[in-house]
């Protein structure tokens, strides 16, 4: 136990530091929603009610597939550009998907790669791709949900206001569904540009996400050019 635990640090981490998140924003917007129906004179909702609400599933979704679209991006714009000097990125010159020799791919499987390194056609495209396909497909699922709860949201507040239904297909072009899309989205690309450029000449001692100390700013994490 105390080797799995070593072994998976850093995923178990994030995952318990995910959960307490998680946790700690029911229990918040829970109070919130309380708060904002006392002061509209409407009765409180309980906690099971507030946590399979629509909004509360708005509010989650809405963060998970702008981080979702981040790594999505993030990963496929890596196999084909590069920013020397930068830890997270290949060296200028590798750029496109390599060959299956450097992959390990096919008849250049290791004695000890995943068995699905050793086919070719299509079980070997999808392992060749499995990373980007799952990460894209928790995005799509994530934006899906998120603008089906907001559609409920919004027609709840329509209906407040004595206003029309919108169908989903009118919430998903309204300015309400963009603007909080791409507030989410432009704060996601802000921060992985940053990384990208600040690791540059920026160091972090013992992390893996920096160069060592003293490598020179040119130099990536995984050239010694």
């Amino acid at each position: 136990m105390k080797r799995f635990a070593r072994d998976a640090g850093l995923s178990l981490f994030f995952l318990v530091i995910f959960v307490l998140a998680l946790v700690g924003q029911s229990v918040a917007g829970f109070a919130n929603e309380n708060e904002e129906l006392a002061m509209h004179g409407q009765p409180p909702v309980g906690f099971g009610e507030f946590v399979t609400s629509s909004s509360f599933l708005v509010d989650v979704a809405e963060n998970w597939q702008s981080e979702f679209l981040q790594f999505f991006l993030f990963i496929l714009a890596t196999i084909w550009l590069v920013q020397r000097g930068s830890p997270e990125s290949k060296k200028p010159g590798d750029e496109g998907v390599e060959s299956d020799k450097e992959q390990y791919l096919g008849r250049y499987a290791l004695a000890d790669s995943p068995r699905w390194a050793r086919s070719t056609g299509l079980r070997g495209w999808v392992y060749s791709n499995s990373l980007l396909l799952v990460m894209g497909t928790i995005f799509l699922l994530s934006w899906l949900a998120q603008s089906l709860g907001g559609v409920v949201v919004a027609n709840q507040e329509n209906a407040q206001h004595g206003m029309p239904a919108e169908s989903w297909a009118q919430y998903v072009v309204s300015p309400e569904f963009w603007n909080r899309t791409l507030q989410n989205w432009q704060s996601e690309f802000l921060a992985v540009g940053c990384m990208v450029a600040f690791a540059i000449y920026l160091r972090q001692r013992g992390s893996s996400e920096s160069k060592p100390v003293g490598a020179p700013h040119h130099e990536s994490a995984v050239s010694s050019e």
